[in-house]
């Protein structure tokens, strides 16, 4: 709340400022606008098709929501706005003042000064432009020249978007086209113009992207047909080159028949073991004899067994090799038939036999051996036939990764080519549609614009007056001068005695002050400021002796020390004041004696009863100090005597920045007050003054002059 205070007191002081400064605007605001022309405005209203499903192509296009959206719409209007399609505006405008005689504006300068072949050449340039939908080339100096009369009748690109206002009205499908001048139908005629040059712009690129996407399309889906093609060639030919119709099938096929083959020597292998045990048991039931006489009798008989058996396996053979074909299992059967036709012959042959009780075990035994050997003959057979199927069912492992592969490869481009062919007819479909953008409410002349000419007069006032406030603030924010006693006891570390205010007068009269009871406020206060500095100083002052100074010149010491003396001189005290400053001595009250009689013996001062209680010392002037008349030792006696007569001993010395006679009078003070102007800064040079002053011993503190207040201001 203080810096607030404070920034209405600083602002006080450029009040003038911020009064004048917005009136002077105003004024000339008032006399730039007066003469401006009233405007119309025209809007046209354009369909995008966007988010309006009565436009939406369901089948085709999926609605679009959101961001989106916008971007959709962000786009449109920046190609509204593109100088190829505003060139096309300019181009009508101009043509249509060439060929009237009521044109939209009148004619600029540049304009009337054509002449009949220069208007029909520029009115022939301008429509090869506009059939065209070219730009004026500014190199080539005959088409600079045309377009510097475009820009003269403010028909340029630049010229109508500085008017020009495109937006999307709300959250609609439409597109707003506003376009503000001076005539109602060159308003209407630019929205219009330029809504349907945008329209036929955005359906022929459109149409050509269309065309551009749709040929681009048609070939790649040649080329994924090809590569299918050559996709399902090559899987089809490695097929056949290997043999290999289902794998999958095969596989099965094959495993099938290796188990059925094993099961077959499985059974071989059991009937074998089982053969072998039941030929020992019969051999076991002969006697070493009659096992021999027996294999020699049998030998002749044995042999055509033998043969028909060779036979046998043979065609077991080729029963088992040719997977089990129904031709050899017939001559397999003919052949056993055959074989056991022969066992009963050689036992009937030998039926009278001495051994024919045993012969019941003799035939048995042929049966089992051939029974055993065909076992035999069979298991290598069927470990052949598995092999061999193994071997087979190897070869599919290699053939199964490599199909995998391929169908791999035809399955990526059937699912190319179906993806392809999906947007190529989308895009085929697209192309059957006409653009959904239309003008759905064209551009009429408008109604005169309400002025705006007041508005601009009020915030020509208005954003001066801102500008000043900010301004003066930005003044006061960088201002480090002192303008009230707590900064400047803040800033120095010394107290101050009280304030004395700034007094808006031409002259004043002290006396005046003390001898009249009814006073002006300033007046009244500045008595109130002076009893109350005359109390603090004299509860401070440890003697009779007061040295009043100040850190610059001009800062009010006279005023202040005479004041202060008037104020001694109502409490019945006698009060001397010495004019100090040789240079300048600025004294108010008028004196008869001087300093320099007093000092140097040749003059004295004497008080009567009935003269007045205040007394003021002048000097004669001149580049002189103190120490200068007498020594020290003889000012100090002339002070003593001084006192003797005086209650109270006033010294105004000059300023500490000017001269050093300041400090001569030091010496001499039993304390001293300094005055100090508010507005200043305490900078460099004065801190260091401050010190000095702090290091004297007897420095009080301050006395706050020409302060200004609410009341003054």
């Amino acid at each position: 709340m203080n810096e607030v205070n404070k920034y209405l007191s600083f602002l006080r002081k450029y009040r003038f400022t911020v009064i004048v400064v917005p009136v002077i605007v105003i004024i000339i605001t008032f006399f730039l606008v007066r003469n401006l022309p009233t405007s119309y405005v025209s809007q046209a209203q354009i369909t995008s098709g966007i988010v309006d499903e009565t436009q939406q192509q369901s089948a085709l296009i999926e609605a679009v929501q959101g961001d989106q959206v916008r971007q959709q719409f962000s786009n449109l209007i920046e190609m509204m706005k593109l100088k190829r399609v505003v060139d096309q505006v300019s181009y009508q405008l101009i043509i249509h003042d060439l060929t009237t005689t009521d044109p939209f504006k009148p004619r600029s300068k540049l304009f009337a000064s054509l002449n009949k072949a220069a208007k029909e050449h520029a009115l022939k340039v301008y429509m090869e432009k506009y059939a065209n939908a070219e730009s004026l080339n500014l190199s080539n100096p005959d088409q600079n020249g045309l377009f510097l009369v475009l820009k003269s009748m403010r028909y340029d690109a630049e010229s109508i978007k500085e008017k020009l206002l495109i937006y999307r009205s709300g959250d609609s499908d439409f597109i707003m086209v506003q376009f503000e001048s001076e005539s109602p139908e060159l308003s209407a005629f630019v929205v219009n113009s330029l809504s349907s040059e945008f329209i036929k712009n955005y359906t022929s690129v459109l149409r050509n992207n269309q065309v551009k996407a749709h040929n681009f399309l048609r070939d790649l889906l040649k080329e994924k047909s090809d590569t299918l093609a050559d996709k399902m060639a090559a899987l089809r030919n490695y097929k056949i080159k290997n043999r290999v119709l289902n794998l999958t099938e095969q596989s099965k096929q094959l495993y099938e028949r290796i188990l059925e083959y094993d099961a077959k020597k499985q059974e071989a292998i059991e009937k074998t073991a089982s053969y072998a045990g039941a030929l020992s048991e019969i051999d076991r039931k002969f006697d070493p004899k009659e096992r021999k006489y027996i294999e020699s009798t049998l030998s002749k008989v044995n042999q055509s067994i033998v043969n028909t058996r060779d036979e046998l396996n043979s065609v077991y053979n080729l029963y088992i090799s040719n997977d089990l074909d129904e031709k050899y299992k017939h001559a397999y059967d003919s052949l056993r038939n055959k074989l056991n036709s022969e066992i009963d012959r050689s036992s009937d042959q030998y039926i009278t036999n001495p051994l024919n009780t045993k012969q019941e075990l003799i035939t048995q035994k042929l049966n089992l051996e051939i029974q055993m050997d065909l076992s035999r003959y069979s298991i290598n057979s069927l470990e052949n036939k598995i092999n061999s199927l193994n071997g087979q069912f190897d070869k599919l492992v290699p053939s199964e990764a490599d199909v995998q592969t391929l169908e791999l490869n035809v399955d990526i481009a059937s699912k190319e080519y179906m993806d392809i062919l999906n947007r190529y007819n989308q895009s085929s479909l697209e192309s059957s549609f006409s653009a959904k953008m239309d003008v759905v409410q064209p551009g009429t002349p408008g109604m005169a614009q309400p002025s705006k000419k007041m508005l601009l007069v009020i915030l020509s006032g208005i954003i001066s007056f801102v500008f000043c406030l900010l301004v003066i603030f930005i003044i006061y924010f960088f201002d480090t001068s002192v303008v009230s006693a707590k900064e400047l006891a803040d800033q120095t570390g010394i107290p101050v005695f009280g304030n004395v205010n700034y007094l808006n007068m031409p002259s004043l009269d002290i006396k005046e002050i003390w001898q009249k009871n009814n006073l002006p406020t300033p007046l009244q206060e500045l008595k109130n400021e002076l009893r109350s500095l005359r109390y603090e100083i004299e509860k401070e002052l440890k003697g009779k002796v007061l040295l009043v100074n100040s850190l610059r010149a001009g800062e009010g010491k006279s005023f202040i020390t005479m004041s202060v003396a008037f104020a001694w001189v109502m409490m019945n005290k006698k009060v001397l004041v010495i004019d100090g400053n040789f240079n300048h001595s600025n004294t108010n009250t008028n004196g008869s004696a001087f300093l320099e009689d007093i000092i140097s013996g040749s003059g004295s001062l004497q008080l009567s009863p009935d003269e007045a209680s205040l007394k003021v010392l002048k000097n004669k002037g001149g580049n002189s100090s103190i120490l200068e008349l007498a020594d020290k030792a003889t000012v100090i006696a002339k002070l003593n005597e001084l006192k003797q007569l005086f209650d109270v001993v006033i010294i105004e010395t000059p300023a500490l920045g000017s001269i050093n006679q300041a400090k001569e009078w030091m010496l001499f003070a039993d304390g001293i007050v300094s005055v100090f102007e508010s507005g200043y800064q305490i900078g460099e040079t004065e801190k260091e003054q401050i010190n000095y002053l702090k290091q004297t011993g007897i420095f009080m503190g301050w006395i706050m002059n020409k302060v200004v207040s609410k009341k003054t201001i």
